[in-house]
């Protein structure tokens, strides 16, 4: 009886001695399709969670269960995934599994920290405030920045994120750009309002039936709100921003506006050309890149007539490509992408009145610059303010770059190009 209780014991024991070992943060990467992806858990006694920094993704519930043998099993319902390892006492070897697909996964304590020079650190020589605005019902949250002297004659700016929800620094892989330029502009004396996207914190109920013109008029109600204490009031928007501040701008709302890695032709063009550019970095035939984006077209168009998209069969491509195209079948139903493929500033460029700073990068693989601005230089009235350039040798997040595929957004710690920077703010400090 007492060698029993002292097994029970040791095992309890054990059982504890586990589960403090396995708490705080513990982290690893997977591979696949030649890129690596981040996982960080956060092994809690109660509430743990997952983070994938790699696509931008926090506070993912998990659920944790641990044996007295060392294993640990964490699912992740939400994405339908399950990691099981064998603690090692310094690691924790395992596979995670998702959607039929297995992956080596070591994790080991802590969380990777990246290096990220150029985020703005206390103390700051201006103000910040932590503000709200509302656009009918939606509540939206966001930073106003007022550099030292600040009066109604300073020229202030709303910031406008890209695609997807974002928060107010548009923040990807640690990357914080908007923080970045605002503070770059608030130290030459320009004020700025960042926010974050309706629905990014889960308080929006209806996120399935958000569109580009939904997060259009969120940014107008910036525009107005601003103009309550600034005279002159322009709107900066980056890639899908970029659209929203040329719309603005043809609707007289703005005074001035700065495009970065805007998307001016339609939303269809932009998204067969970033397949092409993304399967042919894959290394797929140019044959089957070509079919692959004539098929695509078909079916933007089809969803643009409300017709019928044309099926897979018959056409030559891979089996996988085939399984993608399902997917896209889906996903251009949805409200958002209905809007975004028929979405198309040119036929109202000829109305922007204000000057227009427009900068697109030569090694942007998400927005091509050998057609975005072109159609912006066609399409915009002649203005001796407007300035319409390429800038040579960065991404799609204005970072210097090799490839400018979006694998390298995470490595490279170059936030924005200094050079960029000191576009902005040399032309908006003209402009004051």
């Amino acid at each position: 009886m007492t060698k029993r209780i002292l097994s029970i014991l040791i095992l309890l024991f054990s059982l504890g001695f586990i589960s403090r070992g396995q708490t705080g943060p513990w982290s690893g990467s997977v591979e696949y399709q030649g890129a690596k992806l981040s996982i960080v858990f956060h092994l809690d006694e109660e509430d743990s969670t997952m983070d994938s920094p790699d696509q931008g993704a926090k506070g993912i519930p998990v659920q944790v269960d641990r044996t007295a043998a060392g294993m640990l099993v964490v699912r992740i319902p939400s994405i339908a995934a399950t990691f099981e390892g064998l603690w090692t006492g310094k690691s924790i070897v395992g596979t995670f599994k998702q959607s039929g697909l297995s992956f080596p996964l070591t994790l080991t304590p802590g969380e990777p920290r990246l290096n990220r020079p150029q985020t703005p650190r206390l103390p700051f020589p201006y103000a910040q405030e932590e503000v709200s605005f509302s656009n009918g019902d939606v509540v939206l949250n966001g930073t106003l920045v007022l550099p030292e002297g600040c009066t109604r004659e300073t020229p202030a700016l709303v910031m406008v994120t890209g695609s997807g929800l974002q928060n107010r620094d548009e923040e990807i892989f640690e990357h914080k750009p908007f923080a970045v330029i605002a503070d770059a502009l608030a130290r030459a004396g320009v004020a700025t309002l960042r926010y974050d996207d309706r629905g990014f914190d889960g308080s929006y109920p209806d996120i399935a039936g958000i569109t580009t013109e939904d997060f259009k008029d969120d940014a107008l109600a910036g525009v107005r709100w601003l103009r309550e204490r600034f005279d002159k009031v322009g709107v900066i928007g980056h890639s899908e921003g970029g659209t929203i501040a040329m719309m603005l701008a043809a609707e007289k709302q703005a005074d001035f506006v700065v495009s970065l890695a805007g998307i001016a032709v339609s939303g269809a063009e932009t998204l067969v050309w970033q397949n092409r550019v993304a399967l042919l970095a894959a290394g797929l035939p140019d044959a089957t890149v070509d079919a692959y984006c004539r098929l695509l077209e078909r079916a933007f168009e089809a969803q643009a007539d409300n017709d019928i998209a044309p099926q897979a069969d018959g056409w030559d491509i891979t089996d996988a490509l085939k399984q993608n195209y399902q997917a896209v079948l889906a996903q251009i139903r949805t409200p958002y992408m209905r809007r975004f493929l028929t979405l198309d500033v040119r036929p109202s460029l000829g109305s922007v009145e204000c000057p227009v700073l427009a900068l697109n990068g030569t090694r942007d693989t998400q927005v091509d610059y050998e057609c975005n601005l072109p159609a912006l230089r066609d399409g915009l009235p002649a203005n001796p303010l407007n300035r319409i350039e390429a800038v040579e040798g960065v991404n799609h997040l204005f970072q210097h770059c090799t490839t400018g595929l979006t694998a390298e957004y995470r490595e490279i710690e170059e936030t924005i190009s200094p050079g960029v920077l000191d576009i902005i703010v040399q032309w908006v400090s003209f402009l004051k």
